[in-house]
């Protein structure tokens, strides 16, 4: 026979006597799924609104996408592999790569360039009126989170839980940095402020937003935006539009909701004056 002492404390200790809120285990439940994306967007939300952002410019854009000098850094250690031995398939084919990551490596400049002007398009480190926001990684990420910070303007990052751990870059406002569990809130908050989409090339986590946006404003569940893609050489390869309106399986309007650029002052302009066309001035 238990005493009383020893029964309450197993009463006590029994995981469903846990309040439903300190139950780690409860909330990991697939019932519990409601829950856990609630609490995904609702904190997000609510500090978004206490720190006053209002509209935002999302940038996304490749992980591997570097300043050049570390990717002629990145190329010169791939050549010395090379050198060593020169008939490894392996190490020719990083040769290439880094080549190709080098010649890519002026996005990492124009992102930086257009984050600054966004960051210098308000009235000071307090406006928040217009903000940076990115996936809060490395890359043409990162370039658009410094290009802020160098002008002392807020930006925001909202990174996610991968298998592969993606830290945040080191040039998010520290208060505007977040961390996501599912890909659909994290779209969410993309989508929810944004005044226009730039997209630098990148590889799925890139085309996924990037053709994300067009379907939303295509069917019209969102306000429509201007949408740009930057570097149109890389993108007329990654996506022949013109094919899939050749196919019947896009309309000609389809193809007007998206422009393509190739300087941030080109980015900078062209957002700046779509809202202005569409009367619904950004500034």
């Amino acid at each position: 026979m238990m005493t009383e002492e020893k029964r309450i404390h197993d009463l006590l200790q029994n995981p469903n006597y846990r309040r439903a809120d300190e139950d780690p285990d409860f909330l990991r439940e697939d019932a519990a799924r409601g829950l856990r994306l609630q609490a995904d967007y609702l904190k997000t939300e609510l500090l978004l609104q206490e720190y006053g952002i209002e509209h935002t410019i999302a940038v996304f854009g490749g992980t591997k996408i570097v300043e050049e000098a570390e990717a002629r850094k990145n190329l010169m250690k791939a050549k010395q592999l090379l050198e060593k031995e020169p008939k490894n398939k392996e190490f020719m084919k990083r040769c290439k790569v880094c080549e190709k990551i080098l010649d890519k490596s002026r996005f990492y400049e124009i992102s930086r360039e257009f984050g600054k002007l966004v960051g210098l398009s308000g009235k000071g480190p307090s406006d928040c009126s217009v903000t940076i926001m990115t996936g809060g990684g490395p890359g043409a990420m990162e370039a658009a989170n410094r290009g802020a910070y160098e002008v002392d303007a807020k930006s925001i990052g909202l990174n996610i839980n991968l298998p592969y751990e993606q830290s945040p870059n080191s040039y998010i406002s520290p208060n505007l940095c977040f961390q996501f569990h599912y890909f659909s809130m994290r779209k969410l908050h993309f989508f929810r402020r944004a005044k226009a989409l730039v997209a630098f090339p990148g590889g799925f986590g890139t085309l996924d937003e990037f053709v994300e946006a067009l379907t939303l404003v295509q069917t019209k569940k969102i306000e429509a935006f201007p949408i740009v893609l930057v570097g149109k050489e890389f993108w007329n390869k990654v996506i022949n539009f013109d094919f899939l309106l050749e196919e019947g399986v896009i309309a000609p309007e389809d193809i007007k909701l998206f422009t393509y650029a190739e300087t941030a002052q080109e980015i900078w302009d062209y957002i700046l004056t779509w809202h202005l066309k569409n009367d619904n001035p950004l500034l």
